[in-house]
């Protein structure tokens, strides 16, 4: 047994360390990507109006790990729709594209396509709920939210209730947003060592399953019940942190789970956002069916495309 456990130790050891390189160099690009352009992307979506899952769709994509955070203070501050939510939850990434760049995957086009899916599906499922919200408010189901304009003065949207803002949530969840050429070192680093001991973490306990029989296990409960996959990795996806997206990826890379299971788990998984959102916006209840749409939402549009022969 201790044999078996100092060689899960070791293999675990090495095959992280063969990732740390490539992950702070990628982390360091997406650093520079996302303080270049934080503002225009918030701006855009304040600004967006009825297209906001337009382009909460199509910003929430890049992998920044911070916008679904913005889009949930956002939220609470009542600047943009559930579906403008919804979108940039569903098409946001988090910690996939590094993983999988640093892990040697060489098939963009298998990446892109999944990036493509997941914003294409968040831009539709968005509209969809807003189209929804209008119609059961016009039934008077529902009450209707009221909305501030995106030209709103900083000082309102800051003295609105239910709202936080980003910058202090980051500080006290040590998210470590850094402004400046050392702060994005300084992030770089300090996430990928994160990133790497949630790796190692995992691949550890996949290498002692593994070598107790689990292989055979897990391969058959997930081959022979493929909807379970999707389930499972969208509750895994629930899990309000990068270890989230991390887990699921790691267990693509195994081969363990199929795309169908990657995509839900993605789709799902929107970071730290709902973190953002039980915390700064008011009403449990409201709060709840955000993430019951946002996991039904992702599980099944997971598994459907899982199925194509798209990817």
């Amino acid at each position: 047994m201790l044999e078996i456990i100092l060689d899960s130790l070791l293999d675990a050891v090495i095959d992280t360390a063969k990732l740390a390189p490539f992950l702070f160099l990628t982390y360091l690009a997406m650093e520079w990507l996302e303080h270049r352009t934080e503002e225009k992307t918030k701006r855009a979506v304040e600004k967006a109006g009825l297209s906001g899952p337009l382009w909460g769709g199509l910003l929430g994509v890049v992998p920044q790990c911070g916008f679904s955070a913005a889009a949930a203070s956002l939220y609470a501050g009542r600047v943009i729709t559930v579906g403008t939510l919804i979108a940039v939850f569903l098409s946001t990434s988090d910690e996939m594209l590094p993983i999988l760049l640093s892990s040697g995957i060489n098939n963009w086009p298998m990446m892109l396509k999944i990036l493509a899916v997941k914003m294409i599906y968040g831009i539709a499922v968005g509209f969809g709920i807003d189209a929804l919200h209008r119609l059961l408010v016009q039934k008077g189901v529902l009450a209707k939210r009221r909305m501030l304009p995106a030209s709103t003065d900083k000082k309102i949207l800051e003295e609105e209730p239910g709202t936080e803002h980003i910058k202090d949530l980051c500080e006290q969840d040590k998210c470590h947003c850094d402004k400046g050429a050392k702060g994005i070192f300084k992030s770089a680093l300090i996430h990928t060592l994160q990133i790497l001991l949630y790796i190692f973490i995992i691949t550890l306990a996949l290498n002692i399953i593994m070598e107790y029989g689990g292989e055979a296990l897990l391969s058959s409960a997930f081959t022979d019940y493929p909807i379970l996959q999707s389930i499972i990795a969208g509750a895994v996806g629930l899990i309000p942190n990068c270890a989230a997206s991390v887990v699921i990826t790691q267990l693509y890379l195994e081969g363990i789970i199929g795309t169908g299971a990657l995509l839900s788990g993605l789709m799902v998984g929107a970071g730290t956002g709902l973190l953002i959102l039980f915390r700064s916006n008011r009403g449990l209840i409201s709060n709840l069916k955000v993430v019951g749409v946002l996991y039904i939402t992702g599980v099944a549009g997971g598994f459907l495309f899982g199925l194509l022969p798209l990817l």
